[in-house]
């Protein structure tokens, strides 16, 4: 046994001597034995630094392409921990905390320079909206009503297969404080049964029409399955922006309001609506961030 050690020592110091011996630089001058040539990074970092970079150049293409003046910002990542939600003072109905309603609130608590998109009813279904949004990597939430939708339900799937969130906005977009308890739930919660129907899901979110609600609504909601009911602090057309706030300004953990229109009610069509969106916030700092990862 002790003989077939040496033996194998041998071998390993032979082998070793072997592969000193067979570093050469190209000009006769070889290394000595054990040592090595410098390490490339690993090929995996350099697969992630690669694709980066490709990332980084389709999304400046994107821009270009959709006449951004600059690339948009990239969000932060989301909280660990979620921020705590609560009704917007002032926006709080009897009964809010004690049978623990749907909050309504505008913006959502946060320090980082972010606003969340938000898409209502569902009207105008244009391919090049999706293309766009697709291209530059926007995230945004969507609210739909199903008067609007019936006539088109693939249009949304493929947001959908795109990763956008689709939530309720009632099934006829009523006043809905002027209807009965009864009345509400009808329209939150029949919009609950179209969505599980054509999209596989329930939402947990809803937006009362024209942002108007009483305690019925959201304790209708609440029965509907429904966890928040989140309105907006501006309103973006194709052509100005609408503030909710005094100073009429972006604030980080905004919710910005749109909605699925074309030229047939704006001077310009869902992308030109999403070029001026984008050309403010980025020039103010902001990125889009995904409401859903802040709930």
């Amino acid at each position: 046994m002790r003989g077939a050690t040496v033996t194998a020592s041998a071998a390993l110091a032979l082998a070793a001597l072997a592969s000193g011996c067979a570093q050469d630089d190209g000009h006769g001058v070889r290394g000595a034995a054990g040592q090595q040539a410098a390490q490339a990074p690993p090929a995996r970092a350099l697969d992630g630094a690669a694709k980066a970079r490709e990332a980084r150049a389709a999304l400046a293409a994107a821009a270009k392409r959709w006449d951004l003046r600059k690339v948009p910002l990239a969000a932060p990542a989301p909280p660990a921990k979620k921020p705590e939600i609560k009704a917007r003072e002032g926006f709080e109905v009897d009964g809010q905390e004690t049978e623990n309603l749907p909050p309504v609130f505008t913006t959502v608590p946060t320090k980082e320079k972010i606003v969340f998109l938000t898409i209502d009813d569902g009207a105008e279904k244009d391919p090049a909206f999706l293309k766009m949004m697709s291209e530059l990597k926007i995230p945004y939430t969507v609210f739909l009503t199903d008067e609007e939708i019936k006539d088109d339900y693939g249009y949304f799937k493929k947001m959908q297969a795109r990763g956008i969130t689709l939530n309720n906005h009632t099934l006829s977009h009523p006043y809905l404080p002027a209807l009965s308890y009864e009345e509400q739930k009808r329209e939150i919660c029949g919009m609950q049964d179209v969505m599980e129907k054509h999209y596989g899901k329930r939402p947990a979110l809803f937006r009362p029409p024209f942002g108007n609600y009483n305690h019925d609504t959201l304790r209708a909601a609440k029965s509907c399955g429904i966890k928040y009911a989140p309105i907006w602090s501006e309103e973006v057309y194709v052509d100005h922006w609408e503030y909710r706030e005094w100073d009429q300004d972006l604030h980080p953990g905004d919710i910005v309001l749109t909605h699925f229109r074309g030229k047939g009610d704006w001077d310009g069509t869902m992308t030109d609506m999403v070029r001026r969106f984008l050309n403010r916030i980025t020039a103010d700092g902001y990125a889009v961030a995904r409401l859903e990862d802040y709930l």
